[in-house]
């Protein structure tokens, strides 16, 4: 297994944002629990329909999903922004006799995935894209994914959205972006998610609930078209 850093340079509300899960990982490694997402086991079962092989997850945390996909058979590249999420995620694969599936990275999502084109067959990003990024950087980390998907591999990622009991409560940011608990959220709407879908054919945007309140979400797979994304 290895681990490289492509975490870039700082800036605001993501970098408050990354301080405040690296120390959240720290003093609480188990706050998901060690079971997969539902999201993940969908994503597990879209990805072998399509005969993918390696996978690519942004936002991994302490790695319950990516640790799942390895399970599955794929090969994975977990990433993120907090290193205790990731030393969490290396040490459970090694016990789980998976570290040979598994590699690990931080990364800064509001910089050029470290990734070659077309180099990966499916990309997963469970509550990754609705963290504290612009709409702009948002725009931007799709058409990543996009570069490093090979045509016909397939987007699976889940974001809260616009019908949830926390939108336009809290602390705002402004862009639909709104922090309770320390924690900022940048609340979808449905037409930020057919905005994000110029290159793409969309599959499935899916509703459901999960954790407290209970937060609602929507799971959206997509397909990568051939041809670049302007």
């Amino acid at each position: 297994m290895t681990t490289t850093d492509d975490s870039g340079a700082d800036g605001e509300p993501a970098d408050e944002q990354r301080r405040h899960w690296q120390d959240t990982y720290t003093a609480h490694p188990e706050m998901y629990g060690e079971e997969p997402s539902a999201a993940a086991v969908h994503a597990a079962e879209v990805f072998r329909r399509r005969g993918a092989r390696d996978v690519l997850e942004l936002g991994a945390g302490h790695g319950r999903d990516a640790l799942h996909f390895a399970r599955r058979g794929f090969t994975v590249r977990a990433t993120d922004f907090s290193t205790a999420g990731l030393d969490r995620l290396r040490e459970a694969a090694r016990a789980q006799g998976v570290a040979d599936r598994l590699t690990t990275a931080v990364q800064d999502v509001r910089r050029p995935l470290a990734a070659p084109d077309a180099s990966v067959d499916a990309v997963f990003a469970h509550m990754l894209m609705c963290m504290a990024l612009s709409t702009p950087e948002i725009h931007a980390l799709v058409r990543e994914v996009h570069r490093v998907l090979r045509p016909g591999g397939v987007l699976v990622y889940t974001v809260r959205h616009t019908g949830d009991a926390h939108y336009g409560t809290g602390i705002p940011h402004g862009d639909d972006i709104h922090e309770h608990g320390g924690f900022a959220v940048h609340f979808f709407s449905r037409s930020l998610v057919d905005a994000l879908t110029e290159g793409w054919t969309l599959d499935e945007v899916h509703p459901f609930e999960e954790g407290e309140l209970p937060r609602r979400l929507w799971r959206i797979t997509q397909t990568r078209e051939d041809g670049p994304v302007g």
